[in-house]
């Protein structure tokens, strides 16, 4: 493994303002403590920076032995923010915070970029052009990305392709991944509320009873894209919430059902919709009975581009060579880093955060899983996160456009 001596040096410095932003969590776009710190620290190593692009987010500006003037500029982006979860560890650095807690490892995220944003701005005779360390905010939901780009992130600083990184449960710990075309799919949420006519339940001819009719719409569901999507292509209808009633012999006038759809295009995702609704519809209608459809489209598939993911690739081989560098398998789990490659090529990259809980690696924390009360970022990670970051940014601005 080919890491930068500097940054296995510094390991233990970055690793404690990691672990003291895991406890200080902040939820999206409250994270102010955190920006504070990670501009603190950016101004520290003689970072020029920018503030309050989506609300908390920072930008830091590294320009390269040219002064940026070559126009060559990459975007390197960590996000921040928390989730509203209470912790189950009771290490030293746990959540000081009741109710939120990094059980996504974003502490980790911001801790290796800023330790490559310290090691680039101590070597800027390494590379011509520009480095944006984009510290976003909001990922959790709040679509942080999508506001610093609505705010300007792409024309107040031009660059050419733009990169993310997301540790990874599950993967033998000293691996990495990236690949061409999706990541990560869409995120969309869907509410369905069925109307009857309630009444008593002893009396069934006398109403339009909607849980029934839920029960239908919910296997009818299923079957949008077993029969519908075609069998190469990824989707998934989950309702997850439904309510109703309030006695045992009272039938209740409504069901109200929520839940997910995931896709990895935009075309199966229309089908999806326009299926749902469709189908809602019309088994309403067959009993009487009223249906009420939205559907909300949140953060749109994560798709890398082939040329980014390929440069990407030869970066971790160069640093891990061939074995470390295991396939990408395209998660259903959503990322609002989609934003950005909306506008700009590029590519999400994975690095292994390890199998097991990480007590043996004196970190205290519990079960590998993302979004899971006893989880813990491997601080192990850092030099081999920050690393990828310095030799991609050298790398690309280094080669010819």
């Amino acid at each position: 493994m080919a890491l930068l001596p500097e940054l296995q040096e510094s390991a233990t410095e970055i690793a404690a303002l990691r672990r003291d932003i895991h406890a200080h969590p902040e939820l999206c776009f409250e994270e102010i403590r955190t920006s504070d710190l990670v501009a603190a620290k950016l101004s520290e190593w003689g970072i020029a920076m920018h503030r309050g692009l989506g609300k908390t987010g920072v930008v830091g500006i590294i320009h390269g032995r040219d002064g940026g003037k070559s126009g060559r500029a990459i975007g390197l982006r960590a996000d921040m923010d928390a989730l509203p979860m209470q912790e189950f560890n009771t290490f030293e650095h746990a959540s000081r915070h009741a109710g939120k807690m990094h059980a996504c490892g974003h502490d980790g995220h911001t801790a290796m970029l800023l330790a490559a944003a310290q090691y680039l701005a101590a070597h800027r005779d390494s590379f011509e052009g520009t480095v944006y360390a984009i510290f976003q905010p909001a990922e959790e939901g709040g679509g942080g990305a999508r506001e610093m780009v609505k705010d300007g992130l792409f024309t107040q600083f031009p660059m050419q392709a733009v990169f993310g990184m997301h540790n990874w449960p599950g993967m033998k710990a000293g691996t990495m991944a990236v690949g061409a075309g999706p990541a990560m799919a869409s995120s969309n949420e869907f509410k369905i509320v069925v109307r009857g006519k309630g009444g008593h339940a002893a009396m069934p001819h006398m109403v339009i009873d909607p849980v029934p009719v839920a029960a239908q719409l919910i296997m009818a569901l299923q079957t949008i894209v077993s029969r519908n999507v075609k069998p190469i292509e990824a989707g998934v209808v989950s309702v997850t919430m439904v309510h109703a009633g309030e006695a045992t012999n009272v039938v209740p006038d409504s069901v109200e059902l929520q839940g997910t759809v995931r896709t990895f295009t935009l075309e199966v995702l229309d089908l999806i919709e326009q299926r749902m609704q469709q189908v809602s519809e019309s088994i309403c209608a067959a009993h009487g009975a009223r249906c009420e459809f939205e559907f909300v489209r949140n953060y749109p598939p994560t798709i890398n581009s082939a040329p980014e993911a390929e440069f990407a690739q030869q970066v971790m081989r160069e640093i891990l060579g061939d074995a470390g560098v295991v396939p990408q398998e395209p998660s259903m789990g959503a990322e609002d880093f989609a934003f950005m490659l909306l506008e700009k090529p590029g590519a999400y990259c994975f690095i292994a955060n390890g199998d097991g809980d990480h007590r043996a690696l004196g970190h205290g924390g519990g079960p590998c899983t993302l979004h899971n009360p006893s989880y813990d970022f491997n601080d192990e990670l850092i030099p081999l996160g920050a690393t990828f970051w310095v030799k991609l940014a050298q790398r690309w601005l280094n080669s010819t456009p």
